[in-house]
This record gives C-alpha cells, structure tokens and sequence, in this order.
C-alpha cells in the first residue's frame, strides 16, 4: 500500500506549488500539513515523496523562464566552443550557477542521516520559521536595492546558493527565504533578488528530486500518487511564480515575514498542546 493516497498527493502538491518558491519554506508546510493528515514526516517515503514533487515546481520554472534559460544555456555551449563568447554575462552566469550549487550538494550529501532524522522534526520547522523571518526582515531592511540582475557577480551567485544550505539543514528557514535575503543584503534589488533565487534553485531541488526518485517509490510511494502530486505541483507553482514576480516589484517582504513568525508560533502551540 501507497505510504501516501491520491487525495493525499493533491492536497501536498497544492502545498508544494503555492510555497516552493515564496519565502515561507516548502519544506516546513509540507511538514505542517503532513502532521495534520497524520502522516509520519520523518518517513523514508515521505521525505523522498516531498523531494520527488519539487520537480513539478522546478518544470514550472523551466517553463515561465524557458527563454532566459535558452539564451544562457546556448551562451554557454557558444563560450565553450568559442574564447570571445566567455566574456559574455549569460556564458560566465551559467558557470556561477553550477559552480554556486556544489555547496548544497556537498553538505546534503553529507549530512543526509541528520538532515532526515533528528532535524526533520516539526520543532526545528517552527523555531527556523520565526528565526528566517528576523533574518528576512533584516535583509530587506539593510538591503539598498540598487543592483539589477546584470550586475550580479561570481561572488554574488557564490554567496546566494551557499545559502541555501540554511534551508538543507534548518526545515522551515525557507530555501527562497535565504537566497533572497542574502541577495537584498548584497544590495540585490527584489526582483534581481526573486529572480536569482529561481535560477539557482533549478540544479539543486532537481537534483535533490531525481536523487530521492528510488528511495521514495521503494520506500512504499506508488507512483500514481508521485505523479499526481507532481503535476498538481506544477500547476499551482507556475501561477505563484507569475504572481511573486509582480508583487515584489512593488512591495516588500514584510508580508511575508508577519505570516511566517504567525505560522511558527501557531506550530509552537500546536506541538506543545500535542495536536501534532
């Protein structure tokens, strides 16, 4: 039997979709709304269901920004083939981004036993969604905004996908959350910032997706379930994406730091009068 229903995919899916690429963490709603379905979070095939239905979040990215990924994907294999095309800002931004996923790949690697044991715990979920809010209300704070996506450097994607180990090890930080935080203290504007966090998030939670594939189907997942929660994953993440790219042109993060100190303070609660 299927660790996870149909009905069950659909409901994660939604889940997946909506926050994968906000900064409120994926990881730590899907968690949430495991533990309410009475879905053990620190089973093997859940853990590798989670990881699988990213990739529909992931296509959905592939699909909104399929031009810009054409344009630097085939500045990349010019610059290969020919040394003039090197100086180019798409060739030298495809080699930041493979070069800024190693990080996370080396400590997920690393430290997978303690990321899906005793860190998978819905405690550590609640502490690092209030402890990401301060971090992301900071940020934006400091932050000047006065750099575009044209002035990003080496350093810049280097510093970016390093933090996403923040969110490898701490459920609930948000990988969107750290990304864009550390790019608004670089002076990233919010889009630059929005924008950045998308491309380098699309080696790393693919990776992490097609490296969980086996574990999650021979864990007991059937794949109906995995192909359902991965579909619907992708349809609402495209939807997101269209929408946060619009309202941080205009707003803050603030929004996003109140629900998530809300959320982690309702967990806290939930946890201590043993709902969940």
């Amino acid at each position: 039997m299927s660790a996870i229903s149909v009905g069950q995919a659909v409901v994660l899916g939604a889940v997946e979709g909506v926050t994968e690429f906000l900064p409120v963490s994926s990881t730590g709603h899907l968690k949430i709304t495991e533990g309410l379905m009475g879905i053990p979070v620190d089973d093997n095939a859940v853990v590798g269901f989670s990881a699988v239905i990213q990739v529909g979040a992931i296509a959905a990215v592939l699909v909104y920004f399929f031009k810009d990924i054409v344009r630097i994907v085939s500045a990349w294999f010019r610059g290969l083939r020919d040394p003039e095309e090197r100086y180019h800002h798409d060739y030298k931004f495809a080699w930041w981004v493979i070069c800024a996923t190693i990080p996370i790949v080396v400590v997920g690697l690393a430290a997978k036993p303690l990321i899906e044991g005793p860190l998978a715990s819905l405690w550590v979920v609640a502490g690092s969604l209030i402890v990401g809010s301060g971090v992301m209300w900071a940020a934006d704070q400091m932050g000047r905004h006065k750099r575009g996506e044209d002035d990003t450097s080496f350093k810049d994607a280097m510093l970016v996908g390093s933090s996403q180990i923040l969110a490898l090890l701490f459920p609930g930080f948000s990988r969107s959350g750290a990304t864009m935080s550390t790019a608004l203290i670089l002076d990233l504007d919010r889009v630059a910032a929005t924008r950045l966090s998308f491309f380098l998030g699309i080696p790393a939670l693919t990776g992490a997706g097609l490296y969980e594939l086996k574990d999650a189907l021979g864990s007991g997942t059937g794949a109906l379930p995995l192909a359902v929660g991965t579909a619907v994953s992708f349809l609402v993440a495209y939807a997101s994406i269209a929408w946060l790219l619009r309202f941080v042109a205009k707003h803050s993060f603030n929004a996003f730091v109140i629900y998530r100190i809300i959320v982690g303070l309702l967990l806290f609660g939930l946890l201590g009068a043993g709902v969940l």
